[in-house]
């Protein structure tokens, strides 16, 4: 048979369902049958259940041909190692695409990884600061006690204790209780006249017949514990709980100030009247470079605004040779307190600001922690950048002059009248 005629059957055959009248009769005339459409569609349904069978039958041959190959391979790799194992074949999985990140995410991830670089230099920096800490500097027993409104307050002494001198030999020239984490986020100062006359426990003979910056002395020749003597005068004469302390001397509020402050610290100096003259600028003690052989150094600080280094600010604020003595001083020492403290505009000075924390911390007698240190010294320095509330115990003028119980002469205050405006203020 000629193969166009075979191919054309082919064609028709594969397609018989869908003959028409003229396609039908060319397929039985090819093939000598007599189909008609009803024959034509039982032939198809027929057909095409043969293929299926036969295409089913084609798929178990082969499973069972596939089955005894691996049988085979099996019993063959036995013979050659009998550790290893045929394993049955796995379609390898197809691969998830991997979804692209985002702008967004992409951001979060830098500055989350920022942040944690800032707190890891911030951490070093204190750490570094800690380091320079002096040799035989102890941290000295102490029983505070936190505030009824959960508000710290923190005793801050400033000694004249000089290099060549134990603290035994020390008095308190600065007394003050600064308050923070109060709850109207403010940071408070009181100052106490170093001349006040409170009564001391154990020392006192006719009720406050004693100066409080003797306090810190009789304390220290107690085994060291000047700061805890201090803090028990401050709650017997005027109710204050205090939970932490810093005892800083002359050398300390230098080095502190230089770390913290490396182009100096920038202050409006202000002195009183001297001997009722309007002064343009004042010859004072060089504390810091005083000693036994040396013992009356001079430092001329002009009136006015400048910039200061550790030594000539604690040269201004200890000064009180005024007319106003030691309430002017007083307020230097606040006025010093505000600048160093309001200064700090930023916090997270990843090198400067964090070792001159840590410098604090490591040249300081303190018993604050180093976790409050790292936690509240940030918030405490943005609180104080917008100022600090400053209050004096006592009030100018607002005193009597008295006699100490050695002769000395004094400053008697009303006790009730500064206990409830130590409580208003303090909470």
């Amino acid at each position: 048979m000629d193969q166009r005629i075979k191919l054309r059957i082919e064609y028709l055959r594969a397609n018989l369902k869908y003959l028409n009248d003229v396609e039908l009769a060319e397929y039985n005339r090819l093939t000598g049958q007599h189909l008609t459409h009803q024959q034509q569609h039982q032939q198809h349904t027929h057909q095409q259940v043969q293929e299926t069978y036969q295409a089913d039958q084609a798929y178990q041959s082969q499973q069972a041909y596939d089955q005894a190959s691996n049988f085979d391979l099996q019993n063959s790799s036995d013979g050659f190692n009998k550790h290893h194992k045929s394993r049955p074949f796995k379609k390898p999985k197809n691969k998830k695409k991997r979804k692209k990140v985002g702008f967004w995410k992409k951001l979060r991830r830098f500055l989350l990884l920022v942040l944690v670089l800032m707190i890891g230099f911030f951490i070093y920096g204190y750490h570094r600061g800690k380091s320079r800490a002096p040799e035989g500097l102890q941290t000295e027993k102490f029983s505070g006690h936190k505030t009824p409104s959960g508000a710290t307050n923190i005793l801050i002494l400033g000694t004249d204790q000089r290099d060549f001198q134990t603290t035994g030999d020390a008095r308190s020239d600065s007394i003050m209780v600064m308050q923070v984490n109060a709850k109207d986020n403010k940071v408070k100062l009181v100052s106490f006249m170093r001349d006040t006359l409170v009564y001391q426990p154990g020392v006192s003979q006719y009720g406050a017949d004693t100066k409080i910056n003797v306090a810190y002395n009789i304390g220290e020749q107690d085994n060291h514990q000047g700061a805890e003597y201090m803090r028990e005068v401050l709650k017997k004469n005027f109710d204050i709980d205090i939970q932490y302390y810093a005892l800083v001397n002359f050398n300390s509020f230098a080095t502190v100030i230089d770390s913290l402050y490396p182009m100096g610290v920038k202050i409006d100096a202000k002195f009183s009247t001297i001997d009722g003259q309007v002064v343009k600028s004042v010859d004072v003690p060089d504390d810091l470079n005083w000693t036994p052989e040396h013992q009356d150094p001079i430092q001329t600080i002009k009136v006015g605004t400048q910039r200061m280094d550790g030594r000539t600010l604690l040269n201004y604020a200890r000064f009180r040779k005024d007319d106003e003595g030691d309430f002017s001083r007083t307020k230097r020492q606040q006025q010093v307190m505000q600048a160093i403290m309001s200064g700090v505009k930023s916090p997270l000075t990843l090198f400067t600001g964090s070792s001159a924390l840590g410098t604090i911390k490591g040249v300081t007698s303190t018993n604050v922690s180093d976790f409050f240190m790292l936690t509240h010294a940030p918030g405490l320095a943005l609180d104080a950048a917008k100022g600090i509330e400053s209050y004096t115990v006592p009030e100018n003028g607002d005193w009597a002059e008295a006699l100490d119980q050695y002769g000395g002469s004094g400053l008697l205050i009303d006790f009730d009248k500064y206990q409830a405006k130590l409580k208003n203020l303090l909470g």
